[in-house]
């Protein structure tokens, strides 16, 4: 694992980080590995702020056509909606249980630390314990 520093949980994509080409870019989305000096735009892709909504969206857009093909089949209008419903319904609740696994795989395909998916939630527990043992706990 190459970068397991905690400094790079919260970073952004900025104008010194070096973002990929378009062709890059969709590799990526595709599952492609990009190379090493993009490794920090990974980071913040995969857990920087947004992140499952960019996850949400790259999975859900291959569902549109399919869906909407259901759609279009003939029938009363009660059939085809429920036919996507019981396709999309399922399919979001197992997108958002399996996030973190993918996202951690995706770290982990980079050769980057996956711990870096909880660094931002344990920072926030430790400052929530450390405001209440300031609060609560009598020195001895």
């Amino acid at each position: 694992m190459t970068e397991n520093t905690a400094d790079n949980t919260t970073r952004t994509p900025t104008a010194t980080t070096p973002e990929p080409t378009a062709r890059q870019r969709v590799g990526y989305v595709l599952g492609r590995t990009l190379p090493t000096q993009l490794h920090p735009w990974v980071i913040a892709d995969t857990t920087g702020p947004g992140a499952t909504r960019r996850y949400a969206t790259r999975c859900l857009i291959p569902l549109i056509p399919i869906l909407a093909g259901l759609l279009l089949i003939p029938g009363p209008w009660i059939i085809r909606t429920g036919m996507v419903l019981l396709l999309f319904l399922p399919f979001v609740y197992f997108l958002l249980a399996l996030k973190n696994i993918y996202l951690r795989h995706r770290l982990v395909s980079h050769g980057i630390d996956p711990r870096l998916l909880n660094a931002t939630k344990q920072r926030r527990l430790d400052q929530e314990q450390a405001s209440y043992e300031s609060r609560y706990r009598s020195a001895p």
